[in-house]
């Protein structure tokens, strides 16, 4: 009678049909390309037709039982992909109908059809009456087939369900190293964090978290066995430890990587690689790299997208890569030297450029950071995504001072990288309290927080954020728990300084100062405090004697620029004190040591102060032609330097129009000082009075003695309430007038008495 029947089903909409035996997708007969995930899809969307399906059931049918970060993106993927095969579009569906909130649902009409020759009639039989009872059963052979295959992918997705989760961290050990190559003990174990660190999905224990871990288990840090890092990995709330080996065979290099749990001792996923060189080890490692980042749960589309070979993300010298694994801690001076040796060894070694970068700002030698952080942005195409967002946020925030644009570089590196909150929202915490915006400063850091909640410097950044908005009592209950976490942390202990000062706690200011004493690269900057705090007094012979120190201090730790920034804070104090000469002598001083941008950014203003105002006009113009997107030098610096010329020059209202640009920002924290100064608002209120607009000038004064907690120590905060009462007393307040002289005489008790600006005070507050 023929040939037997074919038992192939297919499912057909449109012009469309879907084969679940041969995973095959056919318009007209043609075979159309759909990669396996998005087929996934498409059938179970298919055989649930005119139901809404949601996102949660597509991630347990077709992804497993474990959500993992790239489930959204993968599905979203997964249905552009199907749209574009089928020709669909979203707003005006014909198949896959988008339901907000909800998931998807399929509107086209669905036929399964069993695909047989036509059988020959029986005698007694008419095709017309067998055909309903015939494709009643056709359709639900079809139907019954298509869902069995929809359980098998769903019992395949569950048996194959990732190892890990996106929240998992993991703990990466030392290599076992058997090649006779001492090189391969420091670098094979720096380059496959590097590998692992460009996924999404991935999420490896941080050296400085691995070092709080040993720390906690009385261990000095130093190489990380197998069996320690196990220990790490339970003390840390880890699941899985990375543990390596690398051997060598006639001149090839054997390497493999295996993945357990660090509680069970279970395998999770291993991968192995063989070099035929020396020099083709770090391949072999991405390799393996990339291998384990599937194994362990990461989708195939985010391995290839997120895949920078390792010899362009690193350097292809393996010596330059040993220096800087090498490298000391960020704190320590020591780490410089093997930085800078691995970027001798390769100068196109981004990373390492961006390495230096963090350390001068560690060491406060921002220029020297800036150099660094331009030569790593120019070498970025060199560095895996992760990278390169914090080479690009560092250059804006640091090397252009474009915090606006640093800014939506974090929002990028966040969207990308979620797990790297707790650090994105660190600094941007940081660029908010830098343009004043207290607020968000605080809101910032309590979400950077609830992602790490052990974190000892982001509890003492929010404890700043608090002090600068005067609420001294959440900022001291914050500062102390942060010193007990990390109690040599400079800047927390900077922060309880501040609120000695404020709390007029003189036993607790030198508390920190007997700590910070001796500490190189510590000492100078606790000095530098304390001289602003006699400063503060009228006392400025102890003072200069104790600028003189920081600066020493500084020049013994190496510093020379932040040498010459704490010489720069005398000539600025002395000519707001009318020392005129003697801010001009130490300005240039200053200048003659090191031309650091802080440092002439202090040396414009001090001159421009100190009448020496075509120098201060000088250096304003070069600032402004090297820097055109620094935010703080153009909306903070500039208009405060050009409008103390015009004051000295005589034009107030030009002064006053120069600085209302700067109004936004007279809060800001300066990165000189560490705190606000609220210069814009001090030279504001001087220029009103030079037009004789007493109200205007009391309004600005009042600003300043109103946050104290902003200007901190800064000795413009007692100097503000003697302009007040001048300006009180240009606008006939005379009790305000002699209320505000009587707070800064008691605040200049124990003055130097031959101070120029203290004999003009004591002459006007006589008088009143």
């Amino acid at each position: 009678m023929g040939s037997p029947p074919h038992s192939g089903r297919v499912l057909r909409f449109g012009r469309f049909e879907l084969d679940p035996e041969t995973q095959q997708l056919r318009k007209a007969g043609v075979v159309l390309r759909l990669q396996p995930q998005p087929f996934k899809v498409l059938m179970v969307l298919v055989v649930r037709a005119g139901q809404i399906v949601s996102r949660e059931e597509l991630r347990r049918e077709l992804w497993g039982s474990e959500t993992f970060v790239d489930f959204e993106q993968g599905l979203n993927y997964c249905v552009r992909q199907i749209r574009a095969v089928l020709g669909d579009e979203v707003q005006t569906p014909r198949y896959i109908e988008t339901v907000p909130r909800r998931g998807y649902r399929f509107i086209a009409p669905v036929e399964g059809q069993e695909q047989t020759l036509p059988p020959a009639a029986e005698p007694d039989e008419t095709p017309g009456k067998s055909f309903p009872q015939r494709r009643w059963i056709t359709l639900a052979a079809a139907a019954v087939a298509v869902i069995g295959i929809v359980a098998g992918f769903y019992a395949l997705s569950v048996r194959s369900a990732p190892p890990l989760t996106s929240k998992d961290t993991i703990v990466v050990a030392d290599f076992v190293n058997s090649s006779g190559d001492p090189t391969f003990d420091d670098v094979l174990k720096q380059a496959l964090t590097i590998e692992l660190e460009q996924s999404t999905f991935l999420n490896i224990l941080s050296n400085e978290r691995v070092v709080a871990t040993e720390k906690r288990m009385n261990r000095s840090p130093g190489r990380l066995t197998n069996e320690l890092a196990r220990e790490v990995c339970i003390r840390s709330n880890s699941k899985a430890m990375l543990s390596g080996s690398i051997a060598s065979v006639g001149g090839h290099y054997l390497l493999g990587v295996s993945a357990t749990n660090c509680q069970s001792g279970d395998t999770l996923a291993s991968a192995e690689a063989e070099a035929e060189n020396r020099d083709r080890v770090l391949t072999a490692l991405e390799k393996i790299g990339n291998q384990l980042r599937q194994k362990l749960g990461e989708s195939l589309a985010s391995v290839n997208r997120f895949n920078k070979p390792l010899p362009e993300a690193t350097t292809s010298s393996l010596e330059a890569l040993r220096a800087y694994a090498l490298a000391s801690p960020v704190d320590q001076p020591e780490s410089l030297t093997g930085l800078q040796r691995a970027v001798q060894l390769d100068p196109k070694f981004a990373v390492a450029y961006a390495s230096l970068g963090v350390r001068y700002i560690n060491f406060n030698e921002p220029q020297l950071a800036s150099e660094n952080f331009r030569k790593a942005f120019e070498l970025r195409e060199r560095v895996t995504e992760r990278e390169r967002y914090f080479i690009e946020s560092a250059y804006y925030g640091i090397a252009t001072g474009d915090l606006e644009q640093a800014n939506k570089v974090y929002g990028q590196w966040l969207e990308i990288y979620p797990r790297d909150a707790a650090l994105v929202y660190d600094n941007l915490s940081f660029n908010y309290g830098t343009m004043g915006q207290y607020e968000k400063c605080v809101e910032i850091m309590r979400k950077s927080l609830q992602t790490d909640t052990d974190a000892a410097i982001g509890i003492g950044n929010l404890a700043g954020c608090h002090l600068a908005l005067g609420q001294l009592n959440e900022a001291r209950t914050l500062a102390d728990q942060a010193v007990q976490r990390a109690p040599d942390a400079s800047d927390l202990r900077s922060v309880q300084y501040y609120l000695a000062f404020l709390e007029d706690d003189a036993a607790g200011m030198k508390a920190q100062m007997e700590w910070a004493g001796g500490k190189p690269g510590v000492e100078d900057i606790f000095l530098s405090a304390e001289s602003d705090t006699a400063a503060y007094h009228g006392r400025l012979s102890e003072a200069s004697l104790l600028s003189g120190q920081a600066v020493k201090s500084a020049q013994r730790s190496g510093a020379a620029e932040t040498a010459a920034g704490w010489m720069v804070d005398d000539a600025l104090r002395r000519a707001e004190f009318g020392d005129a000469a003697g801010a001009r002598r130490t300005a240039a001083a200053a200048l003659a040591l090191n031309s650091g941008l802080g440092v002439r950014i202090e040396a414009a203003l001090a001159w421009a102060r100190s009448g020496e105002t075509e120098k201060a006009r000088q250096l304003a113009d070069a600032l402004d032609r090297e820097f055109p997107l620094n935010t703080m030098i153009q909306s903070y610096w500039l208009p405060t330097i050009r409008a103390a010329i015009e004051i000295d020059h005589g034009s107030p209202q030009r002064a006053i129009g120069i600085l209302q640009s700067a109004v936004p920002y007279d809060l800001a924290e300066t990165t000189q000082f560490g705190f606000g100064t609220m210069y814009p608002a001090y030279i504001r209120g001087l220029a009103y009075l030079k037009a004789g607009q007493g109200e205007d000038a009391a309004r600005e004064f009042q600003k300043m003695v109103d946050h104290r907690s902003v200007v901190v120590n800064f000795p413009l905060g007692s100097l503000a309430q003697l302009q007040l009462a001048r300006a009180k007393a240009m606008s006939h307040d005379v009790p305000g007038a002699r209320a505000a002289c009587g707070n800064f005489l008691r605040t200049w008790k124990d003055a130097d008495r031959d101070i120029p600006v203290l004999k003009r005070a004591q002459k006007v507050c006589a008088e009143m």
